[in-house]
């Protein structure tokens, strides 16, 4: 029989990225959080979309995805369903983001900009793998967008070696970076604000390498009651790389709950 490359896709990203599967679940490492207790929106999006066989998929995310918890995994076609004790977590059907990427600063200018923002002290979330400015370098992506003074955020990208493996980063990492930069586009005064990402559509034309100057742009697509809109895209050197298109949803103080020590 002939060997399943989405299967080996998913085992080598796997082993380069640190989810795993235990005995046919799936397991998201505690390093990959965003809010305190549950995995970052955008990995956990990623991580579902690398198993569907799409090119461009919508990932809803149904409740907080858990760490250092075996999730199950039902596959039909290329569509998936992740879910814990039969309550669904997270579905993955193909879709497309529909979205033309805007201009995007060069690496320089995105740099200049976020290395002139300090880090926000009522940041919601300092541990978030993605834009956690508690995180190490190396350790999470420490992405820090910055306002464009147009409407636009971008934050400066340069993926590190211990996320790629061999070769290029596992497009998980792609996805998480699609993430958190539309969070902060959908406040008007480019602050993290207290959302969280309910529905992630997106299409990966090509994971970055190690090393690679990416820039991260992201800008609101309007709203609806609690409902925030927002585009994001991933480029090198202009060059898209990743789009798309998420829904963010504002909650309460009580989702920051209490952060626990990075081991």
């Amino acid at each position: 029989m002939a060997e399943d490359p989405r299967a080996r896709r998913v085992a080598e990203n796997e082993a380069a990225a640190g989810a795993s599967p235990v005995d046919g679940d799936l397991v998201i490492p505690a390093r990959f959080r965003g809010p305190a207790g549950s995995a970052n929106g955008g990995y956990a999006c990623g991580l579902v979309a690398e198993l569907s066989a799409a090119a461009g998929v919508e990932v809803t995310l149904r409740m907080p995805p858990p760490l250092e918890t075996p999730l199950a995994v039902e596959r039909d076609g290329q569509d998936v369903r992740i879910r814990l004790d039969g309550d669904l977590v997270a579905e993955a059907t193909p879709a497309e983001p529909a979205l033309e990427p805007p201009e995007a600063p060069s690496f320089a200018e995105a740099a200049r900009l976020s290395g002139e923002r300090p880090d926000d002290p009522a940041h919601p979330f300092p541990s978030c793998f993605v834009c956690g400015p508690a995180r190490r370098p190396g350790d999470g992506l420490r992405l820090r967008p910055a306002p464009l003074g147009d409407g636009r955020v971008a934050a400066p990208w340069v993926p590190d070696e211990r996320l790629a493996g061999a070769g290029r980063l596992p497009t998980r990492f792609a996805w998480a970076a699609l993430d958190c930069p539309g969070g902060w586009a959908v406040q008007p005064d480019g602050s993290r604000g207290i959302t969280v990402l309910g529905r992630l559509t997106a299409r990966v034309v090509e994971a970055p390498a190690a090393g690679d100057e990416c820039v991260v742009v992201g800008w609101p697509l309007g709203r609806e009651g609690r409902r925030l809109h927002a585009g994001t895209a991933l480029f090198r050197g202009g060059e898209v790389l990743a789009i798309g298109r998420a829904v963010w949803f504002e909650v309460t103080d009580g989702a920051r709950g209490p952060e626990t020590p990075l081991v």
